[in-house]
C-alpha cells in the first residue's frame, strides 16, 4: 500500500511536470548530439591544419562548456525559474560581451580570432607567414595558435608572438615566394634594394 502511494505521487508529479521533463530530456538530447556532432568536425578541421593537442583540447573545453551553459539556461526557463529581473543585467551584459569579442581593440577578440583561425586552412602549422601592417611586416612559419596569440618562428630562430586579431585583420601572404627579413619595413625590403641599384 505504502508502495502504491509511493508510485501514484511520481506519476502525479510527472503528470504535472510533464512539459519540464519533455523539454529537459529534450535538451539533454540535443546536448549530447550537438557536441557528438561538432566536436568531431572541429576535430577534422584542426587536424587539417596540423595544429597540437592542447589546442584542440581547448577548443573541445571552450566548445563544451558553451553548449553546457545555454543547456542549462533552457532546461532552467523550461522548470519555470523567472530570469525577468535579471534581463537588463544580462542584456547589458551581452552587449558588452559581444562588442568585447569583436571590437578589434579588445583582448577576447583574439579569442574570436582563436576559433577563426582554426577553421582557417590557410594558416595551419608549419606555414610560411607574412602579415602586413601599414610600411611594416613580420615574417616567420607558425608553430602554435593561442587563445589570444599565434606563436611565429622565423629563419633565424627568434619566437614572435603575435595577436589573433591582428593576423585577422591585417593582409597576410601565405608561403609567399620570397623570403625578407624576420621583421621590417618595406623599404628595407632586399628585392626593393636591389632595384634601386639597378636604376642607378
Amino acid at each position: 500500500m505504502l508502495k502504491t502511494q509511493w508510485a501514484d505521487k511520481i506519476l502525479d508529479w510527472a503528470q504535472l511536470y510533464m512539459g519540464s521533463l519533455i523539454w529537459t530530456l529534450v535538451m539533454l538530447l540535443v546536448y549530447v548530439l550537438v557536441t557528438k556532432w561538432t566536436l568531431p568536425k572541429i576535430e577534422k578541421k584542426i587536424d587539417e591544419s596540423n595544429l597540437k593537442s592542447p589546442e584542440v583540447l581547448r577548443a573541445y573545453h571552450i566548445i563544451r562548456l558553451v553548449v553546457g551553459i545555454l543547456t542549462l539556461a533552457v532546461i532552467l526557463i523550461a522548470w519555470g525559474i523567472d530570469f525577468s529581473g535579471l534581463l537588463v543585467i544580462s542584456t547589458s551584459l551581452i552587449t558588452l560581451t559581444g562588442v568585447a569579442f569583436f571590437a578589434s581593440w579588445s583582448l577576447l577578440s583574439n579569442i574570436t580570432a582563436y576559433f577563426l583561425l582554426l577553421f582557417q586552412t590557410s594558416f595551419r602549422r608549419g606555414n610560411f607567414i607574412r602579415v602586413l601592417d601599414a610600411d611594416n611586416y613580420v615574417e616567420g612559419f607558425i608553430t602554435e595558435i593561442n587563445l589570444f596569440n599565434t606563436k611565429l618562428i622565423t629563419e633565424d630562430r627568434e619566437i614572435i608572438v603575435y595577436p589573433n586579431n591582428l593576423i585577422l585583420t591585417r593582409p597576410s601572404i601565405i608561403n609567399p615566394r620570397a623570403k625578407w627579413k624576420t621583421v621590417g619595413k618595406f623599404t628595407d625590403r632586399p628585392e626593393k634594394k636591389t632595384q634601386q641599384i639597378r636604376k642607378k
